[in-house]
C-alpha cells in the first residue's frame, strides 16, 4: 500500500496535517492530523509498503519494541484507510 497521488503533508506548529490537492480534493475535502511518528510513517508510504515493512521501519527509526510498533502502525493505517488515502 501507499499514499494516493494528490496528497501532501504540511507542518502546522507541532503537528502535521495531510491534505488533498488538485483532483484529489474532489474525493477528500478534509485533513488528517498526525504527530512525528505519523509523519515518519507517511514518508515511508510514499513507496509501496506492507504493514510488516512499516513495523520494521518504525522499530529501526525509534528503537521501540515490535508489539508497540505493531499497535502504532495498525492505528495509523486504520486512520488512513478510513479517510481513503491509501491505494
Amino acid at each position: 500500500m501507499r499514499i494516493k497521488d494528490g496528497f501532501v503533508l504540511r507542518k502546522l506548529g507541532t503537528e502535521y496535517v495531510a491534505v488533498a490537492m488538485g483532483e484529489a480534493r474532489k474525493e477528500f475535502n478534509g485533513l488528517v492530523r498526525m504527530n512525528e511518528t505519523g509523519r515518519f510513517l507517511w514518508e515511508c508510504l510514499k513507496t509501496d509498503k506492507t504493514a510488516e515493512e512499516l513495523i520494521i521501519c518504525l522499530c529501526s527509526e525509534y528503537d521501540i519494541g515490535q508489539d508497540a510498533a505493531d499497535i502504532d502502525v495498525r492505528e495509523f493505517l486504520d486512520k488512513l484507510e478510513g479517510a481513503e488515502i491509501l491505494v
